[in-house]
């Protein structure tokens, strides 16, 4: 019935026409004689349709239509490929989704415009097929029915995407477009701008306290929707915005979601939802309409006038009375104050509440006028001494310790009088009678001057204490909780010079010429404010990941570093590459071995042939080519080394040592020879040489590492042919260095292993420094920090917990937010961003500008800045996810669809400023 009202073409797929046609159904079948069913009693809506199409043309109309429509139903069951030279009929088919077959009847009807027709024929011959107690043999329901249904039938039912889709789950992009162009109607007071911790109360009043949403969704969520339910709505309720203006007329409704309630009233100007013509009177009325959480409210003074339907007066906990809503005749103030007190329910409640009527439902309570001339004891039972004006009180668990003066005032006030106690409104005096005895204690004489007052000094002294002390718990937050994510010392924008210009390559050449002329803070300074100069990165990323030190030589990073870390390389890698080519061969023995009893037609069932976890040095000399040793190896030690029977059988011997088996894999072994070795069939075993010494000194290790490690490998070869393929760095050269890297990483680091997303880590940099051994070097490093985030670390909870603390503290309007849309304050759609440092969130570049300003903010401002720019990547969308009332679904989708889209350079100062604010906070202690 809404969307009757609110739109023109509605989805056929739509569950509310589903719902809508159970509806229906239900009240056609209420009362129905059993005669009426006949032979079809399994499908009465059947039976009814085609009783009235003997004498009603409509419903015989309908008849033929959905007995065509169960015909091809019936024959797509039975042979669905007859119908597929038949476009007409599918077409006609596609139209009916499974879940309405339930209702093909009726939902037939609805759509070709017969309903509303084929109901009032049944409503003007109820008495052949109904019993008296029908619904449709009642004199007012049964046309009411058939009235209701004129507007569904005017409706036009489509397949085709209505504009309804597209607004209703816009992409991304659209919701970026939107917020920029209406950016300038939004909210100025920007996380940057606002204080962190007194934040402006948001009051009830017009729609400027909020972004102004586009019309048709504000018009729509005045409707029943997914997110709220619409417990009471009414239109032609009157506000006079202004005392220099008549009262206008609007659609009142209340709504409720899961922990809110929010009374609305817009003005029927703004109701037709049309874009065009909202531009004249977008000043206007826009200010007039009013968005009022229940929660703000205190009291509400209902006036019963002879003339009108009543008038409602809001008062909210600061004293500030909202316009009077003055409802049209027929008894919905009423209705009104009913649907609240429901809504109200089981968390809160009025005072005095409803009464039910047995009958009637819901009516007033039966309060007395006060009379200052009466005493406690004497009071008239006439008519006349009924009160008419009610004061209620919304009475909520939480807050009845904040209006504790008011109990105070109210029982010294009414300690004489049998009434309940209630308070005062502006509107009263317009209402009461003249000899200023008014209903329900609206009598501005009723208490002296004094108590009031001094009540009055109570409350405001009450609520200026609960609001320091609520302001000196979140420092106390701040100080105990969040100090341990910002450096102590704030960082100077501008001294010593302009930061802004990033680490340029003359302030870096005068560096490597002096390393005097710049201090080691400086230079990350230039860095965390800047970032480095495009063409110095392959220079200076190794100092911001610790594989130099600033303080260095030369001499040193070059002969003593680099030399260093390219020795461990090669060693690394001569071990995993010698252990690969064990669990290769193994892999192909096996392989050998399956196909072998295959062949000879072993029963499939039969367990595996067991066999030792070592292989034969046959096996070994099979695969290492016959080189002479003088040639390779010059180390005299080696010929000492007792010479291995071609037949022994490995396990046999006693297991190498660690030690043993580096300094065999220590020989001047070339590490090509060893990738050469694992590419070469069997063949005849050849004399003893330096691949062979590895392989047998890789031959001790258990079986549990090799099993390890071919895991790992597999894992780490499915990750390197698919990173970054379309970038243009990655030709398959580059892909066998980024592999070579991350087995050597893993090699060193087998009790963790690989994890899916290191590769991403390790790609950014081999793309900067293009060198495997420094690569490897600077991805060592790099995983000290980031190896926590990763499932076997306990870092990803921490930053989720940091995250919360952090946007409760700096934004709480947004926090609320997450809080009410299916709470997702535990910010697992953050989890991409820390794992990865945010490298599948933005283009290349980009990372590399993060990048480099998280290693330098460090030591600058955080060594947690990772979670200042996740918090700057929300903050820079905030207004977006208010207006879109964005769940745990819309934003993750929203920042999927962002993803190497964001203007990086904003994010990072937006990161920079919010750091200062923390560091600012914890300091004005």
């Amino acid at each position: 019935m809404e969307e009757a009202v609110t739109r023109k073409f509605v989805h056929a797929d739509s569950s509310h026409i589903i719902s809508f046609c159970a509806v229906v159904e239900a009240c056609m079948l209420h009362g129905l004689k059993r005669r009426i069913a006949g032979l079809l009693c399994s499908n009465k809506v059947a039976a009814l349709f085609m009783k009235a199409a003997k004498t009603f043309s409509p419903a015989e109309e309908l008849c033929h239509k959905v007995q065509e429509l169960e015909q091809l139903i019936e024959i797509s069951k039975q042979n669905n490929s007859s119908l597929s030279n038949d476009r007409s009929r599918q077409s006609k088919l596609a139209y009916i989704p499974p879940q309405a077959l339930k209702h093909l009847w009726i939902r037939t009807a609805l759509m070709e415009k017969l309903l509303d027709k084929i109901i009032l024929y049944l409503v003007e011959n109820s008495s052949a097929f109904y019993e008296k107690e029908a619904m449709l043999m009642d004199p007012v329901d049964g046309p009411i029915l058939a009235s209701l249904l004129v507007g569904p039938c005017a409706l036009e039912y489509t397949k085709v995407k209505t504009a309804d889709h597209f607004w209703t789950d816009p992409s991304a992009d659209e919701l970026v477009q939107r917020h920029r162009i209406h950016s300038g109607h939004c909210r100025q007071d920007s996380p940057s701008r606002r204080p962190a911790l007194i934040q402006k109360r948001q009051s009830s009043g017009s729609m400027d306290d909020r972004p102004l949403m586009w019309v048709r969704d504000y018009v729509e969520s005045l409707h029943q929707n997914s997110r709220a339910t619409l417990l009471f709505g009414k239109n032609n309720v009157l506000v006079q915005p202004r005392d220099d203006m008549e009262a206008i007329p609007g659609y009142l409704s209340l709504h409720q979601t899961a922990d809110l309630m929010t009374l609305k009233w817009t003005p029927n100007q703004l109701m037709n939802g049309n874009v065009g013509e909202l531009d004249s009177e977008k000043s206007v009325y826009w200010d007039y309409a009013m968005t009022i959480r229940l929660e703000e409210i205190v009291y509400l003074h209902c006036h019963q006038q002879v003339n009108s339907g009543g008038t409602v007066v809001l008062v909210s906990q600061d004293g500030i009375q909202r316009p009077p809503l003055h409802f049209p005749k027929g008894g919905h103030l009423l209705q009104f104050l009913t649907c609240l007190e429901t809504g109200l329910l089981p968390h809160g409640q009025l005072d005095p509440p409803l009464w039910n009527q047995r009958g009637k439902g819901k009516v007033f309570p039966k309060l007395r006028k006060r009379s200052p001339h009466s005493s406690c004891d004497s009071v008239s039972d006439k008519e006349d001494d009924e009160a008419t004006d009610y004061v209620f009180r919304i009475l909520f668990p939480g807050n009845q310790m904040e209006f504790m003066a008011l109990e105070l005032m109210d029982q010294g006030v009414n300690m004489w009088q049998p009434t309940p106690r209630k308070s005062s409104c502006s509107s009263c005096s317009q209402n009461g009678s003249s000899d200023g005895s008014l209903p329900n204690g609206c009598n501005q004489e009723r208490a002296p001057l004094k108590l009031l007052c001094d009540t009055m000094k109570y409350q405001i002294i009450s609520r200026a204490f609960y609001g320091w002390l609520a302001y000196c718990r979140h420092l106390s937050t701040v100080r105990t909780h969040l100090s341990a994510l910002v450096n102590t010392t704030i960082v100077d924008h501008n001294v010593p010079c302009d930061a802004r210009g990033g680490l340029s390559v003359e302030v870096w050449g005068q560096f490597l010429k002096d390393s005097s002329a710049y201090k080691e803070e400086e230079l990350r300074r230039l860095v965390y404010f800047g970032g480095v100069a495009p063409s110095l990165r392959k220079e200076v990323w190794p100092f911001l990941l610790g594989h130099y030190q600033f303080t260095m030589t030369e001499k040193c990073r070059l002969e003593v570093i680099d030399e260093q870390m390219r020795t461990m390389y090669e060693q690394t890698m001569k071990e995993w590459l010698g252990c690969e080519t064990i669990v290769r061969q193994r892999e192909r023995e096996k392989h050998a071995e399956a196909i072998a009893r295959c062949s000879s037609g072993a029963s499939v069932e039969r367990g595996p042939v067991q066999r030792d976890s070592t292989i034969s040095t046959d096996a070994i000399e099979s695969l290492c080519p016959p080189v002479p040793i003088a040639e390779k190896d010059t180390n005299p030690e080696s010929e000492k080394k007792p010479e291995i029977s071609e037949k022994t059988d490995l396990t046999s011997e006693k297991k190498a040592t660690e030690s043993e088996r580096k300094d065999a894999v220590a020989t001047v072994c070339d590490v090509a020879e060893i990738k050469k070795a694992a590419e070469i069939p069997f063949e005849k075993p050849g004399s003893n040489s330096p691949v062979r010494q590895v392989l047998n000194a890789l031959q001790s290790a258990s079986r549990e590492t090799l099993d390890m490690y071919l895991i790992n490998l597999h894992r780490i070869d499915k990750d390197v042919r698919r990173c970054d393929r379309a970038y243009w760095y990655f030709t398959p050269e580059n892909l066998e260095k980024l592999r070579n890297i991350m087995c050597s990483y893993v090699w060193q680091h087998l009790d963790t292993g690989y994890v899916q997303g290191m590769c991403d880590l390790l790609a950014p940099l081999l793309v900067i420094l293009d060198d495997e051994v420094m690569a490897f070097s600077c991805f060592t490093e790099l995983m000290k920090r980031m190896n926590q985030n990763f499932p076997h670390g306990g870092a990803m909870d921490s930053h989720f917990a940091n995250m919360r603390s952090l946007i409760q503290i700096l934004d709480s309007e947004l926090f609320e937010l997450m809080q009410q849309n299916g709470d997702y304050t535990h910010f697992y759609f953050c989890y991409r961003w820390f794992l990865l440092d945010f490298k599948r969130e933005m283009v290349y570049d980009d990372v590399y500008s993060v990048w480099e300003t998280i290693w330098a903010a460090k030591y600058t401002s955080s060594k947690h800045f990772v979670l200042f720019i996740a918090l700057a990547l929300v903050e820079m969308y905030r207004d977006i996810i208010l207006e879109n009332n964005m769940d745990f679904t819309d934003i993750i989708k929203f920042f999927n669809e962002m993803a190497e889209r964001h203007n990086v350079p904003q994010v990072l100062m937006m990161a920079r400023d919010l750091v200062n604010k923390v560091q600012t906070l914890i300091e004005n202690k």
